[in-house]
């Protein structure tokens, strides 16, 4: 035959093969349920709820023994030393702390259920009784995790939170002792007045106590409550949801059977906020499997991160994950910053990526072209081995929970790190659980099937105009059943009774709130929220989250806050402007300010960042009365610490509306 028709005829096969392997397969089924009559799926694999993976273990206690057997001498939790701590001064005057960290320092399996098993001990004999409430105010750390395991504790804090803590001593009536951890370069001197009743001591002295004088256990039941985890706060105030420990158990099972070859040779990165049940059910899923659990926090990710000092390395440039969590807020802000960079490179760089780039996005969509391994060595050594090392190189599986991640920096993030980039749903009051993206899912914007831990259906949302009849796909109100609902909120009867629900057949269900779709093959698609509908002056109906998702693509706005007041016909918008951008825009037109809240008052900074908003606008085909009317630009980043964004990034609508109420008025004058 001839070769140079074997050369065109070949990859043309491989094309045609290679597309119909990628062929979208069924993963939710539908399952007959009880309750309110709906459309519900249930994952492909498992017939009826998963509860638990293992034999023998019902509680979080059990799987923690089981795998400390099981892996006793593998690492469990890395932490890094502080080698140095310095302040640095910008030339504006600002200072600003800087860390020195060392190379990771692990405890093993073994040594980690030790630990808590004398900490537990220690805890007694500090004069704790069984079934006491706890409460952890510290940051995400190996001690927050040995403290967990335990059941019995009290009041365990950071030094730094420990200082808050004695400040508002007076309110905190039913506290009666304190534990606060070690930590490098921050004083431990303790300062309390002589009336004080609180016991005091360190997480050292209580593991040491508990080790010199160890007690018989008492363990758990599966339907005991595990911890309570309050809520983001993004719709209202916080509500304690109590989570038992077959709750998070069967969330953490149903992961399991997803997650592609997890086991001892993985490497977690640790740095989302543990208070999140994102990280809690993760960090779980990762001592069922045997992996090591590396910790670090946002500010000193990466080696360009905040807090570390010029010259020394980030965590990830030092633990070399290969496993990762994510919010789409932070996937967002790797996106823009590697295209940032990619643009001011320019010239040959650009070009280069852009072919790369291209060839890769080709493959993914079904092509042969860029598909074969050799070309993807290639362009893996040749553009993106760069961006990749910035997560420490050998990151095979993202995570993103949270929020909705737009199919844009999912896709981004595929390509670029060479990683598995899949979104799951679920809530604090589910445990996390509800679906997940399996790692061969190729299609975007869904969240995946059902986990095998949950029924999920859709209810008739009559009054927003969603209902389960609607073609080509039934849209409606998500509800989520399985034994990784949860048992309800914290002294909250009322509430819990509102959103929780027990069918004829026993099945407990939540009703999340949210508005979804089920695609032919089983998958959810999250597409609105009921709270963030609006009906305005005229009868348009605004989803709040819809646009905002929409504009925020802008280069120019860092965050955004729609609002829509139901007595005038039109909405407004509060846009948190991009520093760098718009201070470049601005060089670029010659236009002189003071400071950047004087740049952000300027008329043409505010027609500029208005005109961007309107392109995105028609880019994602937005009615005109979804479109911002008029907007104000806030110079302020909006952070955990300004009580305006959730600690996973989640705008808080109403701490926003209230912190803003006088521009809001004027923008509506």
């Amino acid at each position: 035959m001839n070769p140079y028709l074997v050369a065109i005829v070949v990859p043309i096969i491989a094309s045609v093969l290679l597309r119909r392997s990628k062929k979208a397969k069924t993963r939710g089924l539908p399952v007959d349920v009880g309750g309110e009559p709906g459309v519900a799926i249930r994952n492909y694999r498992f017939p009826s709820p998963l509860q638990s993976l293992w034999e023998g273990v019902s509680t979080l206690a059990e799987l923690f023994e089981h795998s400390s057997k099981r892996f006793q001498h593998k690492p469990l939790l890395g932490s890094r030393r502080l080698l140095a701590r310095e302040t640095e001064v910008s030339p504006d005057g600002r200072s600003f702390e800087k860390f020195h960290l060392g190379n990771y320092e692990w405890i093993s399996y073994g040594d980690a259920f030790k630990a808590a098993c004398s900490f537990a001990s220690g805890l007694v004999q500090l004069g704790h009784k069984r079934d006491e409430p706890i409460a952890i105010f510290s940051d995400t750390r190996a001690e927050w995790f040995i403290a967990l395991q335990t059941e019995v504790s009290t009041v365990i804090c950071g030094p730094k939170e420990l200082k808050k803590v004695i400040d508002i001593k007076a309110q905190l009536n039913t506290v009666k002792r304190v534990v606060y951890i070690d930590e490098d370069g921050v004083s431990n001197e303790i300062s309390l007045d002589k009336n004080t009743t609180w016991v005091v001591a360190s997480f050292v002295e209580v593991e040491r106590m508990g080790r010199e004088k160890p007690v018989v256990p008492y363990l758990p039941k599966s339907a005991d409550i595990a911890v309570i985890m309050y809520t983001s706060g993004s719709t209202g105030l916080p509500k304690g949801v109590m989570m038992t420990h077959g709750n998070v158990l069967a969330t953490v099972s149903a992961v399991m059977t997803v997650v592609p070859s997890l086991g001892t040779k993985d490497i977690y990165m640790a740095y989302l906020p543990l208070a999140h049940i994102l990280e809690l059910a993760a960090e779980h899923v990762m001592v069922a499997a045997g992996t090591a659990l590396g910790y670090g926090s946002p500010l000193t990710l990466i080696d360009t991160s905040n807090k570390i000092k010029k010259g020394t390395k980030g965590d990830t440039s030092v633990l070399k994950p290969t496993l990762m969590p994510a919010v789409p807020a932070i996937l967002d802000r790797v996106c823009d910053g590697v295209r940032k960079k990619v643009d001011a490179k320019g010239g040959l760089s650009k070009k280069l990526f852009d072919i790369s780039y291209g060839r890769r996005l080709a493959a993914n969509n079904g092509s042969w072209f860029g598909e074969t391994s050799f070309e993807k060595f290639f362009w893996n050594f040749l553009v993106f081995r760069k961006i990749q090392a910035v997560l420490g190189g050998r990151v095979r599986y993202l995570l993103s929970g949270g929020a909705p991640l737009s199919c844009d920096t999912q896709r981004f993030i595929n390509i670029c790190f060479g990683a598995t980039v899949a979104q799951a749903y679920g809530l604090t009051e589910t445990c996390a659980g509800g679906t997940f993206q399996e790692a061969d899912e190729i299609s975007l914007g869904a969240v995946g099937a059902p986990l095998p831990c949950s029924y999920v259906k859709l209810i008739d949302w009559s009054e927003g105009g969603y209902l389960v009849t609607d073609k080509p796909m039934p849209r409606g109100e998500v509800v989520i059943g399985g034994p990784n609902v949860t048992a309800g909120y914290f002294k909250n009867e009322e509430k819990t009774k509102e959103v929780y629900k027990v069918d004829e057949r026993g099945m407990r269900w939540f009703y999340t709130g949210d508005i979804g779709r089920i695609h032919p093959g089983g998958l959810l698609e999250i597409i609105d929220r009921k709270k963030d509908i609006v009906k305005l002056q005229h009868g348009e109906y605004v989803s709040l989250g819809k646009v905002e998702s929409a504009l925020i693509v802008s280069s120019y706005v860092e965050n955004i806050m729609l609002h829509a007041d139901p007595f005038h016909n039109f909405c407004v918008a509060l846009i948190v402007a991009a520093h760098n951008t718009l201070e470049d825009w601005a060089s670029k037109q010659g236009i002189n300010c003071t400071d950047f809240s004087d740049l952000c008052q300027k008329e043409e900074t505010v027609k500029e960042v208005h005109g961007s908003l309107l392109k995105a606008a028609k880019q994602s085909r937005l009615d005109k009365f979804e479109i911002p009317a008029k907007i104000k630009l806030i110079p302020e980043p909006w952070t955990p610490e300004s009580g305006l964004v959730t600690a996973a990034l989640k705008l808080k609508r109403e701490a926003v509306r209230k912190a803003y109420a006088d521009d809001l008025q004027k923008l509506y004058a």
